[in-house]
């Protein structure tokens, strides 16, 4: 009786590794070379921010850039001298209650300028475009003077209710991101049965979260680095401070301590830089295809 044995298959050899050759090294430098010079020159001023806050009070802002001995304790140092953490729960506070402020008021503003026809659309997205336009500084005192009469100065109030009023920047970045949307989607839910609230919050929000997530970026970031709004509502109430009042207060309290001041100033970039990586590819995302049609 014939018996047949199973033979294994040779094995196949590794893929070798080709080596880069040293002018291949060279090409890939000089196409990016504009791109290495910008990221070093962004990352520099990090690097000796970080350095800073852990050298003596001694040592910063000499001619040696490197930390001759190293200081941990700088940053309990910051928390001991100022109340960081009321300050954190303040920025955190304003930025967060004015990004859901402006997705709340911003996004059926962008749907309707994006996808419903009615006479005075077109003006009324010029207006839109001319409030971006408008500096903050030129209606300060209007509307200041109108918060002062509410007795709401020395709160967060008149920050963070504007926005949720709707914010002229992100609702033009949401119209364009929405326009992207094939008009199939709303003819299918539609034919469905679906109202415009049920095609806004049902077809075009699940469709379109990387534009909402670029534009909740947007708003967190300039809210938790905003220092003129912060400064001219509760600038005389130390208690509603935000972390970029506080850091601007922080040098000349403390006789102007670079190594204290850096430190805070790290504490104030950490957040922002975790959200940041966090949501590094929505945002990218939602900025690659704003703009694309429309």
């Amino acid at each position: 009786m014939a018996t047949l044995t199973a033979t294994a298959a040779p094995a196949r050899p590794a893929p070798r590794r080709k080596k880069r050759h040293p002018k291949d090294i060279l090409n890939w430098i000089a196409v990016h070379a504009v791109a290495l010079a910008l990221g070093i020159g962004f990352a520099l001023p990090i690097v000796f921010v970080v350095l800073t806050a852990f050298m003596s009070d001694q040592q910063a802002l000499t001619s040696n850039l490197w930390p001759t001995s190293w200081h941990p304790e700088n940053f309990l140092t910051v928390f001991q001298k100022a109340p960081m953490l009321e300050y954190f729960a303040n920025s955190l506070l304003y930025s967060v209650l004015a990004t859901v402020g402006m997705l709340l008021s911003s996004i059926p503003a962008a749907y309707a300028l994006a996808r419903l026809r009615f006479r005075g659309s077109n003006l009324i997205f010029m207006l839109v475009i001319a409030a971006m336009m408008l500096p903050p500084q030129v209606v300060a005192v209007p509307i200041y003077s109108m918060w002062a009469n509410l007795h709401l100065t020395g709160t967060l109030w008149p920050l963070v209710v504007p926005y949720f009023l709707g914010d002229a920047f992100s609702i033009f970045l949401l119209r364009q991101f929405f326009v992207t949307v094939p008009q199939d989607y709303f003819d299918a839910a539609r034919m469905d049965g679906c109202n415009e609230f049920q095609m806004l919050y049902r077809v075009l929000v699940p469709m379109t979260r990387p534009g909402l997530a670029a534009a909740g970026l947007f708003t967190f970031l300039y809210t938790w680095n905003d220092y003129f709004g912060p400064l001219l509502y509760v600038g005389e109430k130390q208690d509603s401070w935000t972390l970029s009042v506080a850091l601007a207060s922080f040098r000349g309290m403390h006789q102007v301590q670079w190594n204290l001041t850096m430190a805070a100033t790290v504490l104030v970039l950490v957040p922002v830089i975790v959200l940041f990586l966090f949501a590094q590819k929505s945002f990218v995302k939602g900025i690659t295809f704003t703009g694309v049609k429309g």
